[in-house]
């Protein structure tokens, strides 16, 4: 009961942290007052956030290249930690679902080259999808992969080609993020890299994080059933009603 509370603990704080993820509005990539702002029309809120990309804009390409390059790195790492909480899960189910630490490095390398592929794609137009379709599917994603934590004792053999797949996905919803607020166009492949890599930082911050939690302060392997088993369908239930709530 220790480890099940400790579980329901750490996920009830993620999900209160931020329950939507991906809000372009807590991108930081230069000091512009937000506030609540009420728009007479659809066109005005448009024309209002073209304004403050073409500011941004402005602003990236007239700072040196190691501050953009250090903002880009930052808001990869914020974009997973700590306003990505659906990317953590998924994460977590990787995290979960190996007996290795081979096999979680295989799993999270599929999924880094598969989103870094889209990211880049995406970034230049030269993939689309709407990012509602975007979001539902990486929340059944998490779903999936808990699912298949509480199903196979040990990682299937397809495993890598899903996680690879969903990779793929993933890369349209940060690609979403870099679309919205733009890219300076001197230094695209660059500052595409430097968003990556904060994004690979934050991710294997939520490994070292679980790691220690579990291996440390609970003395357990986290493939171990009673680890394993209840965190994923904690995992599985909140995917679902992610799914649920970005399809209705």
């Amino acid at each position: 009961m220790k480890v099940i509370n400790i579980i329901l603990i750490f996920l009830f704080f993620l999900i209160n942290h931020n329950i939507h993820s991906h809000n372009p509005e807590d991108f930081m990539i230069a000091e512009i007052e937000r506030g609540q702002m009420n728009f007479e029309n659809e066109q005005i809120a448009l024309e209002y956030g073209a304004a403050l990309k073409r500011q941004r804009i402005r602003r990236l390409s007239a700072m040196p290249f190691i501050k953009k390059f250090y903002i880009f790195v930052k808001a990869g790492f914020e974009h997973i930690i700590p306003q990505g909480i659906d990317h953590i899960l998924f994460v977590l189910g990787l995290f979960f679902s190996c007996m290795t630490l081979r096999a979680l490095l295989w799993q999270v390398t599929a999924f880094t080259v598969a989103h870094s592929i889209t990211l880049i794609l995406a970034a230049q137009g030269l993939v689309q999808l709407r990012g509602d379709i975007v979001e539902a599917i990486i929340a059944l994603s998490i779903v999936w992969v808990a699912v298949e934590n509480c199903l196979y004792k040990e990682t299937s053999r397809w495993r890598y080609l899903i996680v690879f797949a969903f990779g793929l996905l993933h890369g349209l919803g940060f690609a979403a993020l870099l679309t919205q607020y733009g890219l300076p166009k001197d230094n695209f492949i660059s500052m595409l890299l430097a968003f990556n890599v904060g994004v690979e930082f934050g991710q294997l911050a939520v490994l070292l994080i679980a790691f220690i939690l579990i291996k440390l302060l609970l003395k357990k392997n986290w493939y171990s059933d009673e680890i394993k088993i209840p965190a994923s369908l904690m995992i599985a239930i909140i995917g679902l009603f992610w799914f649920i709530e970005r399809v209705v």
